[in-house]
């Protein structure tokens, strides 16, 4: 019934569909086997992409030629630029969508691959000979065989859902949980853990009184994901904000004896930074009140998401609790929160590639390693779909660096750190964060694309120019001067000191007070030369030229950790031959086998002694 496939996609949530269409538009034939083919793409959660650092996360998906990014801009109904108030390196784009569209614009988007194709099914095992994974096995008996396979299995690994006393299998409400896969990889020697998420109640939207909350509208010039310039809508929708309150606070505390975190019938670990609503008043029990998001679930749907409100407590309790909330006082219930157990595999079990350690030519990506969001498990999803093609056509694996994305420090934290709880990117997560911008992951990792073959030569071109003409707008003010009486006035209108002779225009630009729109106006020479110039490659120019030191300083220190990030340490390293080395560092070089000495140096219990160590050894 079926040919053998270059590479099997265990289900179809992001990173199942960033893995298919990255193996399939490469060049590989693909299998993209999922439970309901009605749920491809499905948005679990909240109605949202991007967001702090993960909105970078999807800009360099979408550089190298991933899909999240044209998919957010074709469905968004809301768009924001994060942390505007906070240099560049802060800046992060998110975007509220419309979830049905969300998941159909994906579908399609999957059907027009012609190497992709489709099957409406559950695996329970995998067929493994020799060492190797050779393909899989459904719930309907059939075996598909391939050269590899890419699980992302999201939260379907023998899931369970809590609602106060009540639990029952579900990898999602009203979808059945996954069992076989887990018990299989332990018998084959994977180690394997429990973790735990949640989501808060749907409500009517007709219901509400938004008169009582605060209106959060997006962005009045509305920006976009997509380097590749997909058509948007000017119209956007409005979100609302309202607050918790004591009153709120003591109808869920009385539900507590009922809350299954409580009373210790879940035992997985949940998000750190997504906690429910009963942990955050049971954890900030100083706190008044706890900030509620309210937001629309599409453009024409009623259906409101509850952002801030994730819990597990009884759906009586919930909603006893929800209509004391300032708006929601004639609140009606779609469908009540719930919080989910699932398996997981720490992805210390993971090479850099994604590909497990244990057998070869099998990947994980998402949620199965440990991580939280969309964006997350999207861009493991297609660093995975890259490898898998890349590996079975004998070609080196993409290994992203820290200093050169935000994929690659998510990637390199969860195979050389591991994960003790569901693992979120943030900003601070990466030490060359500096470099690695919204606003440049086209610059970075686009080029990269270009060489494995996901991205067009027209693409590149792109990039190129805009390269140039940044360059070009930065030598032009730092060539021409202003005088004082063209600029003083304005000097002295944004509170910055005046000049008593002629300055160079990129010593007016790098003050934290001026950008070019505001000096363009007293500068005729500077508007006429801009005029030729798109915003964008505007701003890239204007970032360049504020902090220019500090992108230097930055540089210094990447090329520094070069030499210790290019070493490589060949795969059967004998640690032991090493009586130097820290007991326990020996233990976890063994463990990780770490692919160069800038990898094994940030592996916790590994000390920058036992690194100087690992260095005299290696360069032996």
């Amino acid at each position: 019934m079926f040919r053998k496939y270059d590479v099997i996609v265990v289900g179809a949530g992001h990173a199942g569909c960033e893995a298919a269409a990255a193996a399939g538009n490469l060049g590989s034939s693909v299998m993209l086997i999922t439970m309901n083919m009605g749920t491809i793409a499905q948005m679990s959660c909240n109605p949202a992409m991007g967001g702090v650092a993960k909105g970078q996360i999807v800009r360099e998906i979408d550089a190298m030629g991933g899909g999240s990014g044209i998919i957010t801009d074709k469905t968004s109904i809301q768009f924001r630029m994060l942390n505007r108030s906070k240099g560049p390196a802060m800046w992060s784009p998110r975007a509220q969508v419309d979830r049905m569209r969300f998941a159909e614009e994906w579908r399609l988007m999957l059907e027009k691959i012609p190497n992709v194709d489709f099957w409406q099914d559950t695996v329970n095992s995998l067929i493994v000979e020799n060492g190797k994974v050779c393909g899989v096995q459904t719930s309907l008996g059939i075996k598909i065989e391939a050269e590899s396979v890419i699980l992302t299995n999201g939260t379907f690994l023998n899931g369970l859902i809590h609602i106060g006393e009540k639990r029952f299998g579900g990898g999602r409400t009203a979808e059945k949980a996954s069992q076989g896969i887990t018990e299989q990889l332990v018998e084959l020697g994977f180690e394997a853990g429990r973790m735990k998420t949640g989501t808060p109640p749907r409500v009517d939207g007709r219901s509400l009184d938004y008169a009582k909350m605060e209106e959060q509208w997006g962005d009045e010039e509305r920006g976009e994901f997509s380097y590749t310039g997909i058509k948007k809508t000017t119209e956007q929708r409005c979100c609302w904000i309202t607050y918790t309150n004591n009153n709120v606070h003591e109808t869920l505390k009385e539900g507590f004896e009922k809350s299954p975190m409580f009373t210790g019938r879940i035992k997985g670990l949940g998000p750190r930074y997504c906690p429910s609503i009963e942990d955050k008043i049971n954890r900030f029990a100083e706190r008044d009140r706890h900030q509620i998001f309210v937001e629309p679930e599409g453009w024409n749907t009623v259906e409101i998401y509850v952002n801030g409100f994730s819990t597990s407590l009884p759906e009586d309790v919930q909603y006893k609790a929800l209509k004391q909330i300032s708006g929601f006082e004639n609140v009606k219930m779609f469908r009540p929160g719930y919080a989910i157990e699932y398996d997981f595999f720490p992805p210390t079990q993971l090479k850099l590639s994604l590909e497990t350690k244990l057998i070869n030519s099998l990947f994980f990506a998402g949620q199965i390693n440990g991580t939280t969001g969309y964006e997350e498990a999207a861009s493991q999803g297609f660093i995975a779909g890259i490898n898998a093609h890349r590996l079975i056509n004998q070609k080196e694996a993409i290994i992203l660096k820290r200093s050169e994305s935000y994929i690659g420090v998510l990637i390199d934290d969860l195979v050389t750190k591991g994960t003790e709880e569901p693992y979120r990117m943030f900003t601070s997560r990466a030490e060359h964060r500096l470099l690695l911008r919204q606003d440049n992951a086209d610059i970075r990792l686009t080029p990269i694309a270009h060489e494995i073959g996901l991205v067009n030569d027209e693409r590149l071109q792109i990039v190129n120019k805009k390269i140039k003409n940044s360059d070009d707008i930065v030598k032009f003010v730092k060539a021409n001067s202003i005088k004082p009486e063209e600029v003083n006035g304005l000097l002295e209108k944004v509170g910055t000191s005046t000049i008593n002779q002629n300055v160079k225009l990129s010593a007016i630009i790098g003050r934290p007070q001026i950008n070019f729109n505001v000096l363009k106006e007293v500068s005729i020479s500077l508007e006429t030369f801009l005029s030729s110039y798109d915003k964008e490659t505007i701003e890239q120019a204007e970032i360049k030229i504020k902090y220019e030191s500090y992108f230097e300083k930055e540089l210094e220190i990447v090329n520094k950790m070069k030499k210790m990030e290019d070493k490589e340490i060949y795969r059967d390293f004998n640690y032991n031959e090493i009586i130097s080395l820290s007991k326990e560092a020996r233990e976890k070089l063994i463990k990780i086998k770490p692919k160069t000495l800038g990898q094994a140096s940030r592996i916790s219990g590994v000390s920058p002694s036992d690194v100087s160590v690992l260095m005299v050894h290696i360069n032996r």
